[in-house]
């Protein structure tokens, strides 16, 4: 907080300005019940959703003590430490959890200039000093009563207010129109997926380019070159035939386009590998993929591990070298698919469905495809398991996919990965929106605090000729009677210049 407040304002502490900070009610939520059990997680997003807020466990045999009002404001101390609601309206009995802290605005307080507050970077870094060096951060009601803020006299915290919510709304406005972009973004990508895989995305090229060869003629050259694969190793190992395709009411595609498998398309469709691997990893070594490194066409190092060499190659069935689809096969995000790039070099996996494709399959369209929302539909749909979900390769095998000519497939290839860029663009244009609507936020705060928002009540005062309660003066009654007495001023008098 700034060291010079405007005239007539004074410094306080929330300790001084509301009632004292109380901790809520122990228990544990339940589905059912008769009072709202309000807790750090239903205030996090900085409204309440009374519908998913659960009922207590037990109620507390005093529950007015731990009632829930308009006005409380509620601060997390653990957990989104210093995060703060203030309650508007209550639609039903409720109380507080203990992982919050409550306090109530005095009379002579208005409680949305002390949640202004809350909202400001000052407070944040009065929370960010009150918990540095905390290995679990949290803030008791002690340190809470003892955060300062800056108060002006009443009449001014109510213009200031006033100010508040017309600037603020209009960038909340703004804020929820920017909120907007990432699920228009999330529609776009899938919008293209989908065009790119049905033909429509490179039909006026077709128009143009007539002369391309059928993808039939390509599954031929790789049904040779597949057969060739299998007999590198002096004819020793036997060739077998590709699943049939399966899926009925397949959808039309291009006249040039023909419905296969990736089991057509590829050398070799196997599995990473499977088994426990806590202590395998090595602090240097041949890169491991996990789950976590396969994302919806794009390879992600975060947390990459690495194992030995020698156990490397014991684990050739897995063994990557680059160019291979990747789908992952179990957990959260089954069905994530991207090829693996050649210039990580040498690696293995583990949990992941490999693909080796032959020539005639562009390694980006497969991935492509697995990821669009047909795909989607119809590869991982077939997952088994309920509680965890799990895609294995019989699916990848056998599923329907639409193969266009080579030269097509590359164009797609293109084609996606431009428009991709272009929404990459405008979310980096979005998360600058964002933060700019942030700093603006910051900005009107800092004004507001500062007493640069509206005239001050000192300034009004003096230009009309009257008297003013200063903040020190409201602070003093406010610690002498616990509350505001009505019409505090009843006669003005000259303010001498």
């Amino acid at each position: 907080m700034s060291d010079e407040l405007p005239q007539g304002w004074t410094p306080a502490t929330l300790g001084e300005v509301c009632s004292k900070p109380q901790y809520g009610w122990t228990c544990s939520a339940a589905k059912d019940g008769r009072v709202k059990y309000l807790r750090t997680t239903d205030i996090s997003d900085g409204q309440i959703n009374w519908s998913t807020v659960p009922f207590c466990a037990e109620t507390p045999d005093d529950i007015e003590k731990y009632r829930v009002r308009t006005d409380d404001i509620v601060v997390s101390r653990a957990g989104s430490v210093g995060v703060s609601h203030r309650i508007m309206n209550v639609p039903c009995d409720a109380v507080f959890a203990s992982y919050l802290i409550r306090f109530n605005p005095l009379d002579g307080i208005e409680p949305k200039f002390v949640e202004a507050f809350l909202k400001s970077r000052d407070y944040w870094k009065e929370i960010s000093d009150f918990t540095a060096g905390i290995a679990i951060p949290n803030v008791n009601a002690s340190k809470l009563a003892s955060l300062e803020l800056p108060l002006a006299p009443l009449v001014e915290q109510r213009r200031i207010v006033a100010k508040l919510e017309k600037l603020l709304g209009q960038v909340d406005a703004c804020q929820q129109r920017l909120a907007k972009i990432p699920g228009l973004l999330k529609r776009f990508r899938k919008a293209i997926l989908a065009a790119a895989c049905s033909g429509r995305l490179t039909a006026r090229w077709r128009e143009e380019n007539e002369r391309i060869e059928d993808a039939g003629a390509l599954l031929n050259k790789m049904e040779a070159e597949r057969r060739e694969r299998c007999s590198v190793a002096g004819g020793k190992r036997k060739y077998r035939e590709p699943e049939p395709v399966m899926d009925e009411d397949l959808p039309d595609i291009p006249e040039t386009w023909r419905w296969t498998n990736f089991d057509h398309c590829a050398w070799e469709i196997t599995v990473g590998h499977v088994g426990p691997m806590k202590e395998r990893y090595s602090e240097n070594g041949i890169a491991f993929l996990r789950c976590q490194n396969v994302r919806p066409l794009r390879f992600d190092s975060a947390g990459l591990v690495r194992i030995p060499p020698d156990f490397h190659k014991t684990l050739s069935k897995s063994k990557l070298v680059g160019g291979e689809i990747l789908v992952v096969r179990s957990g959260a995000n089954t069905g994530d698919c991207c090829v693996f790039p050649h210039e990580v070099g040498e690696a293995n996996c583990a949990d992941l469905v490999i693909t080796r494709p032959l020539s005639g399959l562009n390694a980006k369209y497969g991935a492509l495809y697995v990821n669009s929302p047909e795909g989607q539909a119809r590869l991982i749909l077939n997952q088994t398991g309920i509680a965890q979900p799990h895609f294995n390769i019989g699916a990848m095998r056998v599923k329907a996919f639409p193969l266009p000519p080579l030269s097509e497939q590359q164009e797609i290839v293109r084609r996606v990965e431009n428009l991709f860029a272009l929404a990459g663009r405008l979310e980096a244009r979005f998360a600058e929106g964002q933060k700019r609507a942030d700093s603006i936020t910051q900005a009107i705060l800092a004004k507001a605090f500062g007493g640069d928002l509206v005239p001050t009540e000192f300034e009004l005062a003096k230009a009309e000729g009257r008297s003013f309660e200063s903040a020190a003066e409201l602070l003093k009654r406010i610690k002498g009677n616990g509350k505001l007495k009505q019409n505090p001023l009843k006669r003005a008098r000259k303010i001498q210049a």
